[in-house]
């Protein structure tokens, strides 16, 4: 029942076409679901990913353009990581130079090199050095050459005044395991490291302790929560007795036919999920057709010209359908 690694990141958008415009056309990442949250149908729930939209290659924003700006602080997650192969960084910084995308100098995180920049919202984003062969399959179909592009997703940065109850959920609770530290670039602080499974980047939790922040308010341009592998329904219902035992409150299971999952609050205040890796999108969607018209769970099909009457278009090439 081990976890598997990183599933996907969540974060909080205000500005959906712009949001696709960015992770599609200067990521390169491939949009390969738009469909609607399912707590909120006036809002988009968009999904990047590499060329399947497999699980540890997911990030996932939901447009919510009356949400304030976020507060990055105690309790909140901070840059979503994203993995690369040798050595596209030099190219990244040269691509991200020419569309006038600032980005930080060339920094070391964990042993790997890594580059730091934003999305138009403010959203905090490193691309991490993974070597030769990462594993997934950067989408081809955009305008980064593959080569180059994204394999996946990188390590969780959790910000959290106090370190032990976060760590105790980590080493007891969720199997991870301390796997060094190292000084932070951005204030030369130390940060710590947690691993699972086989480890690596894209298995890591990196934990910076600042006692003396005050809390954070997630927002436009914020990370809303993290998400964590698990194999099947088997294990999750394994997670979900687990999780319970140890004084949590996780949610029941919830199927959203494309994975199964369950959320709880770490101690720290920082939303956690653990999903299923499938069925995923390719049992949902054409495989060859992810992310090009709204998707809707059944339950929701026959109100499917009010919810796309209440969104507003993504693109030309991806617009909501009645």
């Amino acid at each position: 029942m081990d976890l598997l690694g990183l599933h996907h990141y969540t974060a909080v958008t205000g500005d959906a076409p712009g949001n696709v415009a960015f992770y599609t056309g200067v990521l390169g990442m491939r949009l390969v679901m738009q469909t609607v949250n399912q707590d909120d149908l006036t809002a988009y729930h968009l999904f990047y990913g590499d060329t399947h939209g497999e699980a540890g290659s997911e990030l996932t924003f939901f447009d919510w353009p009356q949400a304030i700006r976020n507060r990055p602080g105690a309790g909140t997650i901070g840059a979503i990581g994203l993995r690369v192969a040798s050595p596209a960084l030099a190219w990244w910084a040269a691509h991200l130079a020419r569309l006038g995308v600032p980005h930080e100098p060339l920094a070391e995180r964990n042993g790997r090199r890594s580059l730091a920049f934003a999305d138009p919202e403010g959203q905090r984003l490193v691309l991490i050095d993974d070597g030769e062969q990462p594993a997934g399959a950067p989408w081809s179909g955009g305008p980064v050459p593959p080569e180059h592009g994204i394999f996946g997703l990188g390590h969780a940065t959790l910000v959290v005044a106090r370190a032990a109850p976060t760590a105790s959920l980590l080493t007891e609770v969720l199997g991870f395991r301390p796997a060094g530290s190292y000084l932070a670039p951005e204030d030369g602080r130390p940060v710590q490291v947690y691993a699972v499974g086989a480890g690596g980047p894209a298995a890591e939790v990196h934990v910076m302790v600042r006692p003396e922040l005050t809390p954070g308010v997630v927002g436009r341009g914020g990370v809303h929560h993290l998400c964590f592998r698990t194999a099947d329904d088997a294990a999750l219902a394994q997670w979900y007795r687990r999780l319970r035992g140890a004084g949590l409150q996780p949610t029941p299971p919830i199927d959203r036919q494309y994975h199964h999952m369950i959320y709880a609050r770490e101690p720290g205040g920082i939303l956690l999920e653990i999903a299923t890796d499938g069925p995923g999108f390719a049992a949902f969607e054409d495989p060859a057709h992810l992310g090009e018209r709204l998707a809707l769970p059944a339950f929701l099909e026959p109100r499917r010209a009010q919810i796309a009457a209440g969104l507003r278009p993504l693109a030309a090439a991806s617009r909501p359908e009645a």
